[in-house]
């Protein structure tokens, strides 16, 4: 042990511990290179082995950024695109929205009267332009005279308001032949998110047909309505309703007067739809002459 602590020999002391130092520096330095070789040989065999193919003979695929040449992932949104404004906008072949019944059925729904409730429009007819905020998704319930609030039992909901709900207008069809009735379909969407009541009655929700070359309405629905006059109806929150008039293609007169007589020609049409405190909405049609 002594000879270890003080070395014997011809040298000094001084170089035999520098000797020792370098042994052992080497030495360690021997064995982390052998740890780090058996560490990094050790991986990469086995990545290797779990990256190569059936016996280790097909290359790892590559990954290519970018499309892929079979074209674009979307190629085009669904469905069709509404449209807004004053003025009606054509709508679409095919079978009409509901809540309009079938046209040529006399004069159901005539001066301001609902319309049935609940049915289907006529297939084959264009969907009338809508107008004043266009038309809405989803589905609306369509409502009639029988499904209005009695009397004083809607005191607890508030009155509906122009920020909470919006109108919509549109005909049931683009075109009518001869001896069909036009049908208009006003629709009340409640925005907000608690019901209120509204009044769709003639003398409220006031549904006017001009001819599209003239400037006085041909036919109102509060100049002689044949049912109640006032229809107070529950708009659920987020949801819409749809309120059916038919026109029986007929004039009318202020305070029941005697209208000038025969039907409406042919021609283009404007139908609007007001009531106080909301914004006015608007569509068109064509009465197709015999």
């Amino acid at each position: 042990m002594g000879s270890l602590r003080n070395p014997v020999g011809p040298l000094p002391s001084t170089i035999y511990w520098r000797r020792r130092a370098v042994l052992l520096s080497l030495l360690a330095l021997l064995a982390l290179l052998i740890t780090w070789v058996v560490v990094s040989g050790g991986g990469g065999g086995g990545g290797g082995g779990g990256d190569n193919g059936a016996n280790g003979k097909s290359p790892a695929p590559s990954i290519t950024a970018g499309p892929s040449s079979s074209g674009p992932a979307i190629s085009q949104a669904p469905g069709g695109r509404d449209e807004s404004g004053d003025g009606g906008s054509g709508g679409s072949d095919g079978s009409d929205g509901s809540g309009g019944s079938s046209p040529g059925s006399g004069d159901d729904g005539a001066n301001g009267d609902p319309a049935d409730s609940g049915g289907t429009g006529d297939s084959g007819g264009g969907a009338g332009g809508s107008a004043g905020g266009g038309s809405e998704g989803g589905t609306s319930a369509g409502v009639g005279a029988g499904d209005a609030l009695p009397a004083g039992s809607g005191s607890g909901l508030p009155n509906c308001t122009a920020s909470a709900v919006k109108f919509s207008l549109r005909s049931a069809r683009n075109d009518y032949e001869p001896g069909q009735t036009p049908t208009f379909l006003l629709t009340a969407r409640n925005t907000s998110g608690s019901d209120c009541k509204l009044d769709l009655g003639p003398d409220h929700a006031v549904v006017t047909v001009t001819q599209a070359s003239g400037d006085d309405a041909y036919w109102a629905s509060d100049d002689c309505p044949k049912g109640a006059r006032s229809l107070v109806f529950r708009v659920p929150a987020a949801d819409s309703i749809t309120y059916t008039v038919k026109w029986d293609r007929k004039a009318s007169a202020p305070e029941c007067a005697t209208p000038k007589a025969g039907a409406a020609k042919a021609g283009t049409y404007l139908v609007e739809a007001k009531a106080p405190g909301f914004e006015k909405v608007r569509t068109s049609f064509v009465l197709k002459a015999a």
